[in-house]
């Protein structure tokens, strides 16, 4: 069997729709019989103390005990058509009116106080009791003195609640069977208003279904949605919003891959098919493993690249910390890349000061990429400076060099993957576009971040945040 969760909403919400008319109808039915039930105990309550005090009255004050004995259809008339009890009698002897249709035994419960003479009757209680068949009895009794003679008169009442008991059984049929037709009528209109109300649920699962890798820009109405709904909606507009920049992301990657795998590819498949095309001196044969070799290691680099690239991409991904020292470490990656400046005419300027709290190798390898940008695209014979300070904010590395300023639009498209804002000079130089995009996710693995700008004409500068110990970089 299915789950409860897993179950249709319209089947599950009229289900509990039912539950829920059924429990507030017989609810109310049940408090409407058991009102109806108290109502009509209580009404033969009184009309059976009403009967008492008026026979009562009678043998005391109207009719003395013979004119009673003489007139006792006169009683039988009085009761009508009802199967109650009424008996006249005097104590310990036979009674003399005695109305009793179904022969009703009168409880010995039923005790009577005789009045003190000269003093008024007394009427005693309701008494309940039950018959045979559980139908209920009330009796009634009081007592008065004759006026004729001072002698004592029983008047004993009852009244059998046959009447009531069907009555009561015919409206707790016409309860049941009420809850039962409105159960069943709530259920049918709940069931059919649930489905209308739902109704938007499948106009935004048809136009769900559109959606697919060649239809992302496809988006859900968010006007023509109800409120309920709305804020789903609009969730899903916004996940498909992230979805299609991915997906366009990874599209320009794997083309921007493909073409950075071609070239090498293509040169190496090219030389030596050149290569073997005729016999050659051994002299030949080594010139062209050297240049396949250097294409090889092209291709390995950017392996290695694309490998960290996804590596930094795991969001469970962990980097130990250590400290560094911001001038030595500076100065060490100056003094590395010298050389390769020095074919260029160009130098480094180190100011810094402080400690950075991070992981020693990718920091190196960020600075490095960053060093080896500005060296590459740098104005020959310029200067290239190497900044780095302590604040309370967490620690800024800078590198800074002269050269062509980069417009304003491609600042921030200098971090992608393949990009590169001027594809002559990369092919000049080698680039393979992925030395910013590394910089810029060894940044995310510390928690911190990168900022290009061109703070002067001639000038690009790029800013390295580190947040401190145990923070986060704003």
């Amino acid at each position: 069997m299915k789950p409860w969760a897993s179950r249709s909403l319209t089947a599950r919400t009229t289900l509990l729709f039912a539950l829920i008319a059924c429990v507030v109808i017989g609810t109310l039915g049940a408090y409407f019989y058991q009102s109806v039930k108290t109502s009509m105990a209580a009404r033969a309550d009184l009309q059976l103390i009403g009967r008492v005090v008026h026979f009562r009255r009678l043998a005391s004050d109207v009719y003395t005990v013979g004119e009673l004995k003489d007139r006792p259809l006169l009683f039988e008339s009085m009761l009508g058509a009802e199967r109650d009890v009424l008996i006249f009698r005097k104590p310990g002897e036979t009674p003399f009116i005695h109305v009793n249709p179904d022969h009703l035994p009168v409880p010995a419960e039923l005790a009577l106080s005789v009045p003190p003479n000269g003093a008024a009757s007394v009427t005693a209680g309701i008494l309940r009791t039950r018959r045979d068949n559980g139908v209920p009895v009330y009796w009634a009794a009081a007592v008065a003195r004759s006026s004729e003679d001072g002698s004592v008169v029983e008047v004993i009442a009852a009244h059998p609640m046959d009447n009531e008991v069907r009555m009561l059984a015919a409206y707790r049929n016409r309860v049941v069977l009420a809850t039962l037709v409105g159960m069943l009528a709530a259920t049918a209109l709940a069931f059919f208003a649930i489905r209308r109300g739902l109704r938007p649920v499948g106009g935004i699962a048809a136009r769900a279904a559109e959606i697919s890798p060649a239809s992302l820009a496809v988006r859900l109405d968010e006007q023509g949605a109800p409120a309920e709904l709305r804020s789903l909606v609009v969730a899903f507009n916004a996940m498909l919003d992230r979805l299609a920049d991915g997906y366009e992301r990874l599209t320009q990657f794997s083309a921007d891959l493909a073409h950075e795998i071609r070239t090498p590819v293509g040169a190496l498949i090219g030389q030596t098919q050149v290569t073997l095309s005729q016999l050659r001196q051994p002299e030949e044969y080594q010139e062209v493993l050297e240049s396949n070799l250097e294409e090889l290691n092209r291709l390995g680099h950017i392996a290695e690249n694309i490998l960290f690239l996804a590596q930094a991409d795991h969001a469970g991904l962990v980097i130990e910390r250590a400290r560094v020292s911001l001038p030595g470490e500076l100065g060490k990656i100056a003094e590395y890349f010298e050389g390769l400046a020095d074919e260029r005419e160009m130098k480094f300027e180190v100011e810094a000061e402080g400690v950075l709290t991070a992981n020693p190798l990718l920091c190196r390898r960020a600075v490095n990429n960053l060093v080896v940008n500005a060296v590459r695209y740098g104005a020959p014979g310029s200067v290239v400076r190497l900044c780095g300070i302590e604040r309370a904010d967490g620690v800024a590395i800078s590198v800074e060099n002269h050269g062509e300023p980069i417009p304003a639009a491609q600042l921030d498209r200098l971090f992608d993957r393949f990009y590169r804002g001027d594809a002559a000079r990369s092919r000049l130089t080698e680039s393979s576009g992925l030395g910013l995009a590394i910089v810029k996710a060894i940044m995310v693995l510390h928690g911190g971040g990168v900022q290009a700008s061109c703070p002067a004409p001639g000038r690009v500068r790029f800013v390295l945040h580190f947040p401190p110990p145990g923070g986060t970089a704003s």
